[in-house]
C-alpha cells in the first residue's frame, strides 16, 4: 500500500467496533462515542462512502445509521450490508436491493442433534423481529420474538439462521461446526455459543463487493474495520483490513493492522489516519 492511498469506502462493523459491548445490550445502551462520530463525518467530508457491515438484521442497523446521522441532508442514501452479507439495502427508506437465501433445514437439524436445547431464530422483517423456537436472553435480539416451531422457522429458504446455546461456549460451537462440516452452508461463531448459518460463499466481503461494484470501485479502495470472526473475510478482502485490539487472535491475524480497542475509540483512531 502506497503512502498516498486514501480509502474510497470505509466499511464498519457495529458491535465491538462502533459500539462498546454491554451485558444485556439493548437500544438504550446503543451510543456512538463522540470521537467515532466525528471521525465518520470527517471521512464523509473528504468524499468517502461509509458502509455499515454487520451480522445484525436490517431492522437492527437502521438505528445505528440514525445515531451516526447518516445519510446527511442532501447526500445519497446509505448502502448497508446486513445479516453477514446476505441482505443488502439502501436507507432511508429501507429498500432491499439484494438478498441471498438458502435451505438451512439440514444444517439446523445437525446442530440440534448435538445441542437439542439450543435456541433458533430467523429474521422476520414483516414484524421487525424474529421467529424463534424459544425466547432468547434479554438484549440478544432486537424487535419482537414470535414463537414458532423449528420446522416452520426453516421450512422455506432463509437469509440467515441464528443458533444459540446459553449453556455452551464459543469453543464448543467452533469444534462442533468443524466436526459436522455443515455441507451446503457457511457458518460463523460469535463471542459466545452463537452460530450464524448463511448461504455458501456469502459474507460481509461478498456483500461489500456488490456495493463496490455499484459504486464503480474495488476492494483495493476499501478500509474495513471489525472485531469478530464474521469480519475475517471482510478484513482479508479489503485493501486495508483493520482489527480492533480486543478481537480474538484469528481475527487479528486476518488483518493488515490492529487499532485500539473499542473502549479506546480504536475505529476513530484508524479513520483519523486517513482523513482530516
Amino acid at each position: 500500500m502506497t503512502t498516498d492511498w486514501t480509502p474510497r469506502i470505509v466499511a464498519l462493523d457495529i458491535d465491538g467496533t462502533l459500539l462498546k459491548w454491554v451485558d444485556g445490550q439493548d437500544e438504550e445502551y446503543e451510543t456512538i462515542p463522540p470521537r467515532v462520530h466525528a471521525a465518520v463525518h470527517r471521512a464523509l467530508d473528504d468524499g468517502a462512502h461509509v458502509v455499515l457491515a454487520s451480522g445484525r438484521s436490517p431492522h437492527g442497523m437502521t438505528r445505528i445509521a440514525d445515531l451516526l446521522g447518516l445519510p446527511r441532508d442532501g447526500e445519497e442514501r446509505l448502502w448497508i450490508v446486513a445479516s453477514n452479507g446476505a441482505v443488502l439495502f439502501r436507507y432511508p427508506p429501507m429498500e432491499v436491493v439484494h438478498e441471498e437465501t438458502f435451505d438451512a433445514s439440514s444444517a439446523v437439524a445437525a446442530v440440534l442433534e448435538h445441542h437439542p436445547e439450543a435456541l433458533v431464530a430467523v429474521e422476520e422483517r414483516g414484524i421487525g423481529g424474529y421467529r424463534v423456537n424459544r425466547v432468547f436472553p434479554d438484549g440478544e435480539l432486537s424487535g419482537e420474538q414470535l414463537i414458532t416451531e423449528v420446522h416452520d422457522i426453516v421450512g422455506e429458504p432463509v437469509s440467515r439462521v441464528i443458533i444459540r446455546d446459553p449453556q455452551a461456549t464459543a469453543e464448543d460451537f467452533v469444534e462442533l461446526a468443524a466436526r459436522l462440516g455443515l455441507h451446503g452452508t457457511d457458518y460463523v461463531v460469535g463471542w459466545t455459543a452463537w452460530m450464524d448459518l448463511s448461504p455458501v460463499g456469502v459474507s460481509k466481503a461478498s456483500g461489500l463487493q456488490h456495493v463496490a461494484d455499484e459504486l464503480g470501485l474495488s476492494a483495493a479502495d476499501v478500509l474495513a474495520i471489525g472485531d469478530g470472526r464474521n469480519d475475517i473475510e471482510m478484513l482479508r478482502w479489503a485493501g486495508r483490513g483493520v482489527a480492533m485490539a480486543q478481537a480474538v487472535e484469528e481475527v487479528r491475524e486476518a488483518a493488515d493492522a490492529v487499532t485500539g480497542t473499542v473502549y479506546d475509540d480504536g475505529a476513530a483512531v484508524e479513520i483519523e489516519r486517513w482523513f482530516g
